[in-house]
Order: C-alpha cells, then structure tokens, then sequence
C-alpha cells in the first residue's frame, strides 16, 4: 500500500466486510472523510463541518480504530480537521426524503404517523381532567347531549393535544354512530365556509351543512375573535344546535372569558357548558410520549436518550414528537445506534423550525380587512368611509406594532401615503385605544391571532 489513500481503502471496506459500519454509514459518513496524513500512529482527516466530525468522532471513532489495527497492525488515534470557517449546518433529511433514497427503508416508517384516537393519547396530570370529559362525551354521543357537557369547550396553548382530542371525539362517535352526521372543521374553514356561501348567495347550504350536524365540533374558536359575521352565523347555529340537544365540542387558546372580542351571548355559552383545561406536559408525561412515539415509529430508544431529551424539550408534545422522528430519521442516515450527540443535532433543528414564520405587510393588511370586512384594496386606497378609514388606521397601527417597519415604508405599503399620515394613523389608533377597551381589545386579538398565524 503506497499511500494514506489506500490504506484507508482498504479499512473502509474492512469495515464493511465486517459489518462494523453499516453501507449507508459508510456512504454517508466515512467517505467524505479526506485523508490528509498517516504520522506514526496519528491518522488525520479533514471534514466540511463539525457536525460531520462530531457524527463520526461519536458513532464511528472506535470501528474505524479497529479496522487501522487489523489492516495495517496498529493502535491508531484519528484526528479530524474541520475545513470550514463557518459550518454549515447539515439538514436532517426528511422521511419522505430518506424514502426516496433508502427504499428499504420504507417499512420503518409505517406508522410513522398516527390516527388521533384515545389510545394514541397519552395521560398526565397535565390533561387527565380533559382526556376524561372527551371520553364521556364521546360515549353518550347520543340523540340528545349529556346537558352538563354541552357545549364541551377545552382550552390551552398550543401544541398541548387539543386537536388530538377533539378528533379522537369524532372518531369515536364516528366508530359508534356510523349514520351520524358528524361535522368537525377549524374556524378558518367554518370562515371560509362563510365567506363562500355569502360570495354565491348560497347562505342555504351553509346552513344546511352546519345546522343539521348531530355532533358539532370547531376547533381554534379564537379566531372568531373580532368577526361580527362569522360569530352572528355561529351563535345562530350553536342555538339551534344547543336546543335540539346535539353535542358540540370547542377548542381555544384561552378560556370563554378571556376571549375578549368574542361576543358576551356567545361566551356566556361557552361557560354554560363544562371547560377543561390543558397545560404543559410533566417530566412523567413527556417521557412517555418520547416512548410512546418511539414504538410507533420502531425505534430503539435508549433510556438515557429519552431522559435527556424529556428533559430539554418542555413546550408542547409537538416538539416532541417531532424531535423523535427527525432522530428515527437520522438514525437510518447515520447508520449508527442513537446517542445523546445524535438527539442534541435534531433537538437544535426541532427548535430552530419552531421559530415563526416571518410575517409580511401582506399577511396583516389581509387580517384586518377580514376582521372588518373590507377588502385589502381598500386599506390601499383613496376610499375614505367610516369603516374602511377605521380598518385602514387600524392595519397601519398593527404593521407598525409587529414589524417596526420605518413609516416611510409603511406609506408606501399604503398606496404611497406619506410620513404625517401614517403617523396621524398610528397616533390615533393608540388614543382611542386608551379610551375605547374595546377596541384595544380588538386589536390586540388582532396582533394575536396574526402572530399565532405565523407560528402553524
């Protein structure tokens, strides 16, 4: 063997004779190691990133020392330099991507995904009260609703397992009562709905599909807040509803009374019926979840693995979950078994994709003219009606509050109006918020729900 080349030629396949390093950790690890020098017993390489040199520094290190002895009959110590200045950061491949490339693969992520039914739901002090009241709701789905859990409405942040809940409901009512007429929808659709029937004058069939339900349930009821329309048609069907005695079940990031711009006939409802909250998973519950998620998903999880991840992932069950499937997923790219360097590199990606998505003048002014139902154009034009100069001080305020553009730019965003105008906007705004609760509330829930927007 005449160069370094060759002799690590020769311990690659080595390793692969042998079985030491799996071919795609071979492929996707080892062969991008560049040799640089063979000195006495130093082998040294050079890699792109840190993260390469971590993965194989952790999950390779002693293979490839054990294949150096049997090929060339010594104890050698690997060194790997990293070549870049700024490593970049390799991208955890998706499932569908490591689909496409390992098709043998393909079985391990069968039940990479889930129905949302009481059984996948995992219990914990945190939901336990909520799990409980769906289960019963559920169960005597019947021709007439249990009065005392009529309406069901459960609240919490995001990421708790609502919307497992509420879709384990009609799941199960749908097991139960296959002849039900069963309509679950998110208050955007029940919007959209709306807005559809009004554009074709078809008001008819939004009434048709929404008050003939025998089980209604709306899911994110928060972004009702501000929508005169859409809460008028609502109230109007959860009355019908209500007095027919068919269930509905409701979900909200905050509970009936502090959902401010929602109408008082609508709350006073909402707390009618019986609230269940949902709050942060405990240590406890996080961990099964990890487990729970690692069955499904066949993956081998080591204990201390689950442990650290439960113990630095504590927002919501989402994150976890999804931190496990980018781990079963860089498990099969690495070829390796998982450690805890593995879990720390798709922790870092889970958390990084959690940051909101950026929110555009575009996606505001849209907001606001919904809530007060004009259109975008007319926030940007000349029009100057009561409701439309409102709505359009309004989108000024609220672009200045989330994105602190200059209000030179915000002018321009608004048909090129100019300095004095957007600040008389944005002053105006902020004093009759001062007077009006109402308003301040209202555009507050604006804020919110567009800032909640960028974060699905």
């Amino acid at each position: 063997m005449n160069s370094f080349y060759e002799v690590f030629e020769k311990v690659k396949s080595y390793c692969l004779e042998n079985g030491t390093i799996p071919e795609i950790g071979i492929k996707t690890w080892i062969d991008p190691l560049v040799p640089i020098d063979f000195k006495g017993s130093d082998a040294i390489f050079s890699v792109q990133t840190d993260f390469q040199k971590n993965i194989v520094m952790n999950s390779y290190a002693n293979a490839l020392k054990d294949a150096f002895f049997n090929v060339v009959g010594l104890n050698v110590d690997i060194t790997i330099n990293v070549e870049s200045d700024e490593p970049e950061k390799i991208k955890v491949p998706t499932d569908a991507e490591l689909e496409q490339k390992h098709a043998e693969l393909e079985q391990s992520y069968k039940f990479a995904n889930y129905d949302y039914t009481f059984d996948t739901f995992i219990e914990g002090r945190s939901n336990e009260f909520a799990l409980a009241c769906s289960k019963s709701v559920a169960k005597n789905c019947g021709s007439k609703a249990v009065p005392d859990y009529n309406p069901l409405f459960i609240y919490g942040p995001s990421g708790m397992g609502k919307t497992h809940l509420i879709t384990a409901i009609a799941n199960e009512v749908r097991k139960n009562h296959p002849d039900f007429n069963i309509v679950y929808v998110t208050s955007e659709t029940f919007g959209s709905d709306l807005v559809s029937a009004l554009n074709k004058s078809n008001i008819s069939d939004f009434h048709d599909k929404y008050r003939n339900a025998d089980i209604l349930l709306i899911d994110d009821i928060q972004f009702f807040s501000g929508r005169e329309r859409m809460q008028e048609e609502f109230f109007h069907t959860f009355y019908k509803l209500h007095q027919e005695g068919k269930q509905i079940v409701i979900t909200s990031d905050k509970p009936p009374k502090e959902l401010l711009t929602l109408e008082e006939r609508l709350r006073t409802r909402f707390e009618g019926g019986l609230i269940a909250d949902i709050s942060s998973p405990d240590y406890e519950t996080r961990l099964a979840i990890i487990n729970r998620k690692s069955e499904l998903l066949e993956l081998k999880m080591p204990c201390e693995v689950a442990e650290f991840m439960a113990n630095r992932l504590k927002s919501n069950i989402r994150q976890l979950e999804g931190a496990v499937v980018r781990l079963k997923a860089l498990n099969h790219f690495a070829g390796s078994p998982i450690t805890i360097s593995m879990a720390q590199s798709v922790m870092r990606d889970v958390l990084a994709d959690e940051q909101p998505i950026p929110i555009t003048v575009e996606k505001i002014i849209s907001e606001v003219s919904t809530v007060y139902g004009v259109s975008p154009d007319d926030l940007r034009s000349s029009k100057r009606s009561a409701q439309i100069s409102t709505a359009r001080k309004v989108a000024i305020y609220v672009v200045r509050e989330i994105t602190q553009m200059p209000l030179a730019s915000i002018g321009t965003e608004f048909g090129g109006r100019d300095h004095s105008t957007i600040v008389y906007s944005v002053t105006s705004v902020n004093e009759s918020m001062e007077k009006d609760s109402n308003l301040k509330n209202l555009v507050n829930d604006i804020i919110k729900n567009i800032k909640d927007k960028s974060k699905v």
